[in-house]
């Protein structure tokens, strides 16, 4: 592909000199070199731009295969040169490649094309990007002379000019035919696939250096969430989480209130003490939501261990939390509660997250658990509300994210908090344990929403069983049970 090309000969056929030869054989006999000619160099133009194409294909270097524009162009026109100038995204100008073909000298004209990308990038009113389609080529021509003839092309990439090829001829009956400014815009086209080709290589290679940081993300939030549920005096968990994307914003936690109960738990001890379990939403999806709510969880730990009441301790995170929120532009719902396995009390706590549903066994009924209170990080002067409920043997609670009330199906309907509660009803009376009700309440919501359709939010469920008198009482508090 780089050897040199064999010099041009003009076309002399041969005549016999003995003047033997009768008048009508010399035309014949020239007219057959002439189309051999012909065959010659359409075959040479074949071959060169089937070179040109498989370079396209195989170049893994895009200066590589930049280096062959200008000679190539050159040669299928048998033309004296080429030049390739490129408009980089930062708005330089650059000559990229030159060649001159039959050992001619390219100095003066290497010069004179420096000398006028130096003129443009000096020059704003001539920068490449403001100037109109094919205006640069009379900014060429003064530079290389009158006797160099000039035939210019753009390179268009998504209809943009991204350079300008240009062939030159210094012989006076050189002519630009139709044909060959045709060939020096076909070389041009394979130009500007290679640079579009060169730069969706690199997006795809950004994009996959997103998608490992994006797993790696997703790998870190879930081992921030439970990776399973405690094992909690008299009471049974089950909980769950499904991201719509890799990195969700929803959370959940179970955090022991004391720091005794906590070093106790991870030295194997019995301890009897209270369990915080919340669950919480960041407005919005994707990597700001799940760094929003890694930042949600760590203040949030920190605050439980200071032994404050539900309320006071969003009062707190919300005004810890409030700078750093107003900046991102988005909230946090919380519903934080306490739970008292000696007393069955639950102590809670709600920043407008969606209120749990609490199925009463003894009346088979459905009662709402919320308190007033605005999101996190609206009001850094916002007064929490709580509330108490004494829990029953066979009771059962379900903490929620909207991703399940929000759910949509195909003709755009809402599973909303109604059917969320019809269901809750109906599993409560047929399942006994914690982990069958959960299960049940993801399948009907993906019944709602249909097989072919994917829910666009995160969905998060909790489910917390107050066992029966009949269940052996455990004491103590260890790690345990399936999450």
């Amino acid at each position: 592909m780089t050897s040199l090309p064999l010099p041009r000969q003009p076309f002399q056929p041969d005549i016999p000199d003995n003047g033997s030869a009768s008048a009508d054989v010399t035309p014949v006999f020239a007219l057959k070199e002439l189309v051999a000619r012909l065959h010659r160099e359409q075959k040479k133009v074949q071959d060169l731009l089937s070179s040109l194409g498989f370079a396209l294909r195989s170049f893994n270097n895009l200066n590589q295969f930049l280096e062959l524009i200008p000679l190539v162009a050159s040669r299928v026109t048998d033309a004296d040169g080429g030049a390739l100038i490129l408009f980089k995204p930062n708005g330089q100008v650059r000559l990229q490649q030159l060649h001159c073909q039959d050992g001619h000298e390219c100095h003066d004209i290497r010069q004179a094309l420096e000398n006028l990308t130096r003129q443009i990038m000096d020059d704003s009113n001539l920068a490449a990007s403001s100037l109109p389609p094919s205006a640069l080529d009379y900014q060429v021509s003064p530079y290389l002379g009158s006797d160099v003839q000039l035939f210019g092309t753009a390179i268009l990439v998504k209809n943009t000019e991204r350079g300008r090829l240009y062939v030159f001829s210094r012989d006076p009956d050189y002519t630009w035919t139709p044909t060959r400014q045709k060939l020096v815009r076909l070389v041009a086209d394979q130009t500007a696939v290679a640079i579009e080709n060169d730069e969706l290589t690199v997006e795809l290679r950004k994009k996959e250096r997103l998608d490992r940081e994006l797993e790696i993300g997703a790998e870190i939030q879930l081992r921030l969430l439970p990776r399973q549920c405690p094992t909690i005096n008299g009471i049974e968990l089950a909980a769950c989480c499904e991201t719509a994307n890799r990195v969700g914003g929803d959370y959940y936690d179970f955090i022991p209130t004391t720091h005794d109960f906590a070093q106790s738990k991870n030295q194997g001890g019995k301890p009897n003490g209270r369990w915080s379990i919340v669950i919480g939403d960041v407005m919005g999806k994707g990597v700001p939501a799940g760094l929003i709510m890694t930042m949600t969880r760590g203040m949030l730990r920190a605050e439980v261990l200071n032994g404050h009441s539900p309320s006071r301790i969003l009062q707190h995170l919300n005004r810890v939390m409030y700078a750093d929120l107003e900046n991102s532009h988005r909230f946090v719902t919380l519903f934080y509660s306490e739970y008292d396995p000696e007393t069955r009390i639950l102590s809670y706590s709600n920043a407008a997250h969606n209120p749990p549903l609490l199925w009463q066994a003894s009346t088979r009924t459905i009662q709402r658990l919320d308190t007033l209170g605005m999101l996190i990080g609206l009001d850094p002067d916002t007064q929490y509300q709580e509330a108490q409920i004494q829990l029953q043997p066979g009771d059962t609670l379900i903490y929620y994210t909207d991703g399940f009330t929000d759910a949509s199906n195909q003709v755009g309907d809402r599973f909303d908090e109604e059917n969320l509660t019809a269901a809750l009803e109906w599993a409560c009376q047929h399942y006994q344990k914690p982990q069958a009700i959960l299960e049940h309440l993801f399948e009907r919501v993906g019944h709602f929403i249909g097989p072919d359709t994917q829910n666009t939010d995160d969905m998060t469920l909790i489910v917390l069983q107050v066992k029966g008198e009949e269940d052996p009482a455990k004491t103590g508090s260890e790690e345990g049970g399936g999450g």
